[in-house]
């Protein structure tokens, strides 16, 4: 993984080689833009990971830019975190900067030390708003009209709620978890009800054939597979 890149938007000349001499001592790779237009090129053209934006700036105000920016953000899902680095620090002007978008603020005069942990929290909190997301999406299987919430222990078919037992939903969960896959009646007991579980092979067939009946039609993608066991078809 390379440095994470910072692009830092600020006119004053002094402030910004201050906050590039530290952000580069720090390990990050970074860019300056004196203007809010300038900025916009660099996200277009750049990966930004994090951008460091004055409020005042000459043309496009800090605002402006924020808006810009995580409203392109929102419409390609993507987010870049934005911390507002600023001399104007009345409250009115920290409620404008968090509402329009921004993920800290930060008045001037500040430490290099607190920027950087600043910094580095909302990178964190980028990751793992990712990773949350991602596992938000790995716990829901979904395949034909039939999604499975495994966080919400939940089954809807065709948009509708289906009734289902523990066992029933964790046969169902492993079937369509890996579709035309074959699980032998063993598996399927060893996998939805544990090692030591004492289940008979039969019952599974019992089980299959409650889990058919509540998925109506649609209990036909659970195929029989002779002399193995069974697996989930996709009708597509």
């Amino acid at each position: 993984m390379g440095k994470v890149h910072i692009l830092i938007v600020e006119d004053e000349m002094a402030i910004q080689q201050l906050v590039s001499y530290n952000l580069i001592k720090a390990g990050f790779h970074v860019t300056c833009a004196d203007t809010g237009e300038e900025a916009l090129e660099h996200v277009l053209k750049e990966d930004i990971d994090c951008i460091l934006l004055d409020l005042m700036l000459p043309g496009m105000s800090g605002l402006e830019v924020c808006t810009s920016i995580k409203a392109k953000a929102k419409r390609s899902g993507s987010h870049i975190p934005i911390i507002m680095l600023t001399a104007k620090g009345e409250e009115e002007d920290i409620v404008k900067g968090l509402e329009c978008g921004a993920d800290d603020y930060i008045t001037k005069p500040f430490s290099p030390k607190v920027l950087i942990a600043r910094i580095k929290a909302v990178l964190r909190r980028g990751v793992e708003k990712s990773r949350g997301k991602n596992e938000e999406n790995e716990s829901v299987i979904v395949i034909d009209n039939l999604t499975i919430n495994k966080g919400r222990h939940e089954v809807t078919l065709k948009d509708e709620k289906l009734q289902l037992t523990m066992t029933e939903f964790g046969i169902l969960e492993l079937l369509a978890g890996k579709p035309g896959w074959v699980f032998t009646r063993q598996q399927i007991i060893d996998s939805v009800r544990g090692y030591d579980f004492l289940v008979t092979p039969r019952a599974i067939d019992v089980q299959i054939f409650g889990l058919r009946k509540k998925m109506g039609g649609s209990g036909t993608l659970i195929e029989t597979v002779r002399g193995i066991g069974y697996r989930f078809q996709s009708a597509q």
